[in-house]
């Protein structure tokens, strides 16, 4: 699912609105106790609640030279100093690892590529559970492109990519993991740039997707200014 786009919007001329101002309904929403709760179930809720998602679309090379490229949708930038992206992996079962996972620990560096909307059915296919000899560049007809810092490749057709190197791994549970990576290098298509000096990017032009829960996804264009309130 795409989102129709809108053209911005500023909020500037509309009421300020409390919280006490918005309305409450008479009974009580229902309330989940996750200690109750079986894994999928968790995920059910947490996947469809905490949305949209950005997608790291995770490019790495084996320590023998096979390349590989997935998305994950557990994913978010944490930090500028020092500059940290972190995005988490659902193993297939314990001791059974995907392949992103083995190629981040056996050489301690991945890429982090966005998805834009015309990349997404090209994403969707490196999303395929195939085995650790399949190059997914190569079923996908996706380029590589050499990193300048690392030996993992970017993905060419990506807008934004980040070359990382492994900063920690945390073990989440049995089966999922937080990958948490030092950027060293970002690259930005030069049309995505508006004043290159001050740093400024046209977040809205990327058109870079979400997920939503399931089978979902959105683009995020219905951008609006809103300023920060003066205390």
């Amino acid at each position: 699912m795409i989102a129709v786009p809108h053209p911005n919007r500023d909020l500037s001329h509309r009421p300020l609105m409390l919280a006490s101002d918005i309305p409450r309904p008479a009974g009580a929403g229902m309330h989940f106790n996750f200690s109750d709760l079986k894994p999928i179930e968790r995920y059910k809720l947490l996947s469809s609640t905490i949305t949209p998602r950005p997608i790291a679309w995770v490019s790495t090379i084996s320590e023998i030279g096979q390349r590989n490229a997935a998305p994950f949708s557990f994913f978010n930038v944490f930090g500028e100093d020092p500059p940290v992206v972190g995005f988490s992996i659902n193993d297939r079962s314990p001791g059974d690892r995907k392949d992103t996972g083995c190629n981040v620990r056996a050489t301690g560096e991945f890429v982090v590529n966005l998805v834009d909307e015309d990349r997404l059915k090209v994403m969707n296919i490196t999303a395929t559970e195939y085995g650790p000899a399949v190059d997914e560049f190569t079923v996908s007809g996706l380029s590589s492109q050499a990193s300048l810092s690392i030996g993992a490749p970017r993905i060419a057709e990506s807008p934004v990519s980040f070359e990382c190197k492994l900063m920690q791994i945390v073990e989440l549970g049995p089966n999922r993991s937080l990958i948490l990576g030092l950027v060293q290098i970002m690259h930005i298509r030069d049309d995505l740039l508006i004043n290159p000096e001050r740093f400024h990017v046209d977040t809205a032009k990327m058109r870079v997707v979400g997920r939503m829960q399931g089978n979902s996804y959105i683009v995020c264009d219905d951008i609006f200014e809103m300023a920060r309130l003066q205390p």
